[in-house]
């Protein structure tokens, strides 16, 4: 039986991570990319290179622009939240029927800006906690062992093709509480992404700020509760200070984005977070005087604030 296309929307970290694994398993992938540009600079570049374990291996992976006819059945949306509404709906028109589209966006909001653009598509929301970063120009480095967690927030049952990512070494597991997963996540880089780009540091030395951290997390913690979420709030600080050992050597993407010149995140973080609680009627002193001085470190530097 044919295996239907992978269509990688975002050749970016996570997307090439993606897309060169599932080559590598002999899976059928498409790159999408920007346009006629993008894809002239990708073919003379000869393919897509994955970095792992001291290993360098280069996959001939097929590209197209977004505007290419081939039809779309599964698609992965790997581009940053603030691009995924657009670039969706720049290949609305090539989507089959019920088409699945998974969703590998930091925070929350995008998801449901790209749900509400192609509602006859099956959105699938993803949250991993995989590592990886580009070294050059089509070429990612697998920096970190982690996990997927996939789901659709409507209790259905698992696809079939999750065998795909098994035999592709992608970790990962179908759950009915996604929803619960991806506001933890959001929790967890609310209390420590602006920190580190405030203080210019790295995840680990945020150590030296345990109190501003705790009193963050216990505004987080009710928060979650307010907004329906109680679960995601259980125990946030101490795996918020776990986080932060593991990774005390690492830079958070927040700061690596500012660092880089590149837009944010913030409204899908910070952003997010401020409006639920403005929302369900919760007063979040601590969190909009972070956004603020946030968003005016941002300006600053001459990046978007939003």
């Amino acid at each position: 039986m044919k295996s239907t296309p992978w269509h990688i929307l975002g050749a970016g970290s996570l997307g090439a991570l993606w897309a060169t694994r599932l080559a590598r398993a002999g899976m059928p992938v498409r790159l999408i990319l920007r346009n006629a540009a993008r894809l002239e600079a990708y073919n003379a570049k000869g393919g897509l290179t994955l970095s792992e374990q001291g290993q360098r291996l280069t996959f001939d992976i097929a590209a197209q622009t977004m505007a290419a006819q081939e039809p779309i059945h599964r698609l992965l949306v790997a581009c940053k939240a603030y691009d995924a509404e657009q670039a969706v709906a720049s290949v609305a028109s090539r989507l089959a029927p019920g088409a699945d589209i998974l969703l590998l966006q930091n925070g929350l909001g995008s998801q449901d800006a790209v749900a509400a653009r192609v509602p006859d598509a099956h959105c699938i929301f993803v949250s991993s906690t995989e590592g990886a970063f580009r070294d050059e120009d089509f070429s990612v480095v697998f920096a970190g062992q982690g996990f997927n967690w996939l789901g659709d927030g409507q209790q259905t049952a698992e696809p079939v093709w999750l065998r795909e990512l098994a035999a592709a070494g992608i970790p990962h597991q179908w759950t009915l509480d996604i929803l619960d997963r991806l506001w933890r996540k959001l929790a967890l880089n609310c209390a420590i992404n602006p920190l580190t780009v405030l203080y210019g540091c790295r995840n680990g030395e945020l150590q030296a700020h345990d109190e501003e951290l705790r009193a963050l997390c216990d505004e987080l913690v009710r928060t979650l509760q307010r907004c329906g979420q109680p679960r995601a709030a259980i125990g946030l600080h101490e795996e918020v200070v776990r986080v932060i050992k593991a990774t005390a050597a690492n830079y958070s993407s927040m700061y690596q984005d500012v660092a880089q010149g590149r837009r944010t995140e913030i409204s899908y973080l910070l952003g997010h977070v401020c409006k639920a609680a403005e929302l369900s009627g919760y007063d979040v002193p601590l969190m909009n005087r972070l956004r603020a001085q946030l968003i005016d470190h941002l300006i600053g530097k001459g990046l978007p604030s939003s």
